[in-house]
């Protein structure tokens, strides 16, 4: 599932809503959880799950392509862990 079938699915269950205003709500949510993350903050979506940011400590790679050491630097990476709700309701 992508956006654009987020967007149509809520408008569905959603009548009263038009399309352009299910693309406002999920384009703000987004927009949300982005900006919490790129100023590192945990977002906590009970029953869902954890967004968070980790850190991922600068090293020494190879290109596979042609076995070249690369410097990879420290960056930060985007990280989900799911809620136990949800992996119950996965796990059935």
């Amino acid at each position: 599932m992508n956006k654009s079938d987020i967007i149509i699915k809520i408008a569905k269950i959603n009548p009263e809503l038009y399309q352009k205003d299910a693309n406002k709500i999920v384009n703000v949510f987004f927009n949300t959880i982005s900006s919490a993350l790129i100023r590192n903050e945990r977002i906590e979506i009970r029953g869902f799950g954890i967004f968070d940011v980790k850190k991922r400590e600068a090293r020494i790679a190879r290109n596979p392509k042609n076995g070249e050491v690369v410097a990879v630097p420290e960056k930060n990476i985007p990280y989900f862990r799911m809620g136990k709700k949800m992996k119950e309701r996965l796990n059935k």
